[in-house]
């Protein structure tokens, strides 16, 4: 297969698949976080100082609570806890059947299975919040997906969504702490996608700066986890946007953010 239009970011891998490849694909992701890491993982500190500072914050306080949340692709929900008390009802969809909550705060999540064609069964416009935290990297029909989101997301409400922007390697091969189908979405193919619907981007930040290289040569330091090295890993993002490669082949081009995080309203 040639791989050249993928490894280029010009494509997305998977996003053209038929649905015999999209069913296999589904298989063996349905399980493949929680047989790697799980079912049973605690709460993120670093997650909610990502999320309030690059997502929740930019959601304003409203005279109602949100009324109606969905996290897509949450497993747990532990995303909502910075505002789950501005909440009313939680849906999480996902594909696993090991990595659920029974209690977020004081709401207890309805959970949907997701289904293979990620069609979302819910009516359209339910929604005041969406969550889709790394999520659309495990899925091969992002395009498909990203349009189910809109359509059951409110006027007026938001969808927060991270993703990787890299390739993460060459997925073809086995990568050690990866499910086999993860791959980065490439940055303008993604805002692509968003594009295609009618919304407004209230914020793109782009952050992660080498954060798995410094991760791993510095042995999970505990202040890549800050809420000031965030905030630093933000502005060396926006510096070195320029040296963005979505398949990089040398230690230099690996220099440059790794992931987007875009806060959108639907008008």
């Amino acid at each position: 297969m040639d791989m050249t239009n993928y490894f280029s970011g010009e494509n997305l891998y998977g996003d053209n698949y038929t649905i015999e490849e999209i069913i296999q694909w589904y298989k063996e992701e349905e399980e493949a976080y929680a047989d790697m890491y799980g079912k049973d993982v605690s709460d993120n500190t670093y997650s909610h100082h990502l999320d309030i500072l690059f997502g929740y914050k930019y959601i304003p306080v409203r005279e109602h609570n949100i009324y109606n949340a969905l996290g897509f692709g949450s497993s747990w929900g532990y995303e909502l806890l910075p505002v789950i008390n501005r909440i009313e009802n939680i849906h999480i969809i996902d594909s696993s059947d090991q990595t659920v909550s029974k209690k977020l705060g004081n709401k207890v999540p309805k959970y949907i299975k997701a289904t293979v064609s990620g069609k979302i069964d819910i009516p359209d416009e339910t929604f005041d919040l969406i969550t889709c935290f790394s999520v659309l990297h495990h899925i091969p029909n992002v395009t498909f997906v990203v349009s189910e989101l809109f359509r059951v997301l409110q006027k007026g409400g938001y969808l927060l969504l991270r993703e990787p922007i890299n390739s993460m390697g060459d997925w073809r091969n086995n990568r050690e702490g990866l499910t086999k189908h993860e791959r980065g979405i490439p940055p303008q193919y993604l805002k692509n996608i968003i594009l295609s619907h009618k919304c407004e981007i209230i914020k793109l930040t782009y952050h992660h700066f080498i954060y798995s290289f410094l991760n791993r040569k510095l042995h999970s330091p505990k202040f890549l986890d800050s809420k000031w090295y965030l905030k630093f890993d933000r502005i060396l993002s926006e510096l070195f946007i320029w040296n963005f490669h979505y398949h990089p082949k040398n230690y230099l081009q690996r220099i440059a953010p790794g992931c987007a995080y875009y806060v959108i309203r639907k008008p």
